[in-house]
């Protein structure tokens, strides 16, 4: 059940457009039929796309702490197979698992991103995540617990893409903050994979640029985003035109306290996060 505190609903009822998107009570009419939506959405398509989620005010808000705290983060160049993993050489040439992609983009990971900020506090609501489960059909489900991971703030220069890629946990929620002036669509191969088997197929052919299969679409700044990062493969096309496309990433897991392994992390975040888990195992202050 969602925490309905007051100190809780206050978060949702400053940012969220309750009028459009009824998400603080999904029991009752009109919010039961809009979750019933939302799940046939999910269940059908892989995706549920919530334009204009934010309040105009709070759009503004949350683009301009965003905008902030930019300057502060490290511009990171990714370079990594789909999987968020190195190659392994040992596999066959063709294979999807053997070929890297790499993308730039300034990136806040969670431990930049103070817990002061209305980004943070709605990432934390009780209510939200309470929403996210039952849109994900989730019998529970738990923000994730990484220090660097659970939520993040990315900003794609114009000329930068976001690599194709799956995510390390099943559950993401992108929430756009600035949209770009051109390009920047949201692209991803629905359910191309499950935790037996992938679509290699499906994936192959999107890798060696078939766009065919994807499903691209563009989104409005304020439009919240919930999908199976985890299970279909995905990317932002080259973002066009003079600002930056700026979005925050929340992530949810159906195993309470789940953390990314140190290498992973270390292939995301680069060096700040490398000298980090660096100082604590030998016990030097971070």
């Amino acid at each position: 059940m969602a925490d309905t505190s007051q100190t809780q609903r206050d978060v949702v009822l400053d940012l969220v457009d309750l009028d459009r998107y009824p998400i603080a009570d999904l029991d009752n009419n009109p919010g039961a039929e809009f979750l019933a939506e939302c799940q046939s959405s999910i269940d059908s398509n892989g995706w549920c796309n919530l334009e204009g989620f934010l309040q105009s005010d709070a759009l503004a808000r949350l683009n301009t702490e965003a905008n902030a705290l930019l300057p502060t983060a490290e511009v990171l160049n990714v370079k990594r197979n789909i999987y968020q993993g190195a190659v392994d050489p040992s596999l066959p040439k063709d294979d999807a698992r053997r070929k890297e992609f790499i993308h730039s983009a300034v990136q806040l990971a969670d431990d930049q991103i103070p817990a002061e900020t209305a980004l943070k506090q709605l990432y934390k609501s009780e209510i939200l995540t309470e929403f996210v489960r039952r849109v994900q059909m989730k019998e529970q489900l738990y923000r994730c617990a990484d220090e660097f991971q659970a939520l993040n703030v990315v900003a794609l220069q114009p000329g930068s893409w976001h690599a194709w890629h799956y995510d390390t946990t099943e559950c993401t929620v992108t929430l756009l903050l600035q949209a770009a002036e051109t390009g920047g669509e949201f692209t991803f191969l629905p359910n191309s994979r499950t935790d037996e088997e992938e679509d290699r197929e499906a994936v192959d052919r999107l890798l060696g640029g078939d766009m065919s299969l994807a499903q691209t679409f563009s989104r409005g700044a304020g439009t919240f985003t919930l999908f199976r990062g985890g299970y279909s493969l995905h990317g932002v096309t080259e973002v066009e035109g003079n600002h930056p496309r700026i979005s925050a990433i929340m992530t949810y897991d159906e195993q309470p306290g789940r953390v990314i392994g140190d290498e992973i992390n270390i292939r995301i975040y680069g060096k700040r996060v490398e000298q980090i888990l660096a100082n604590r195992k030998t016990g030097a202050i971070a």
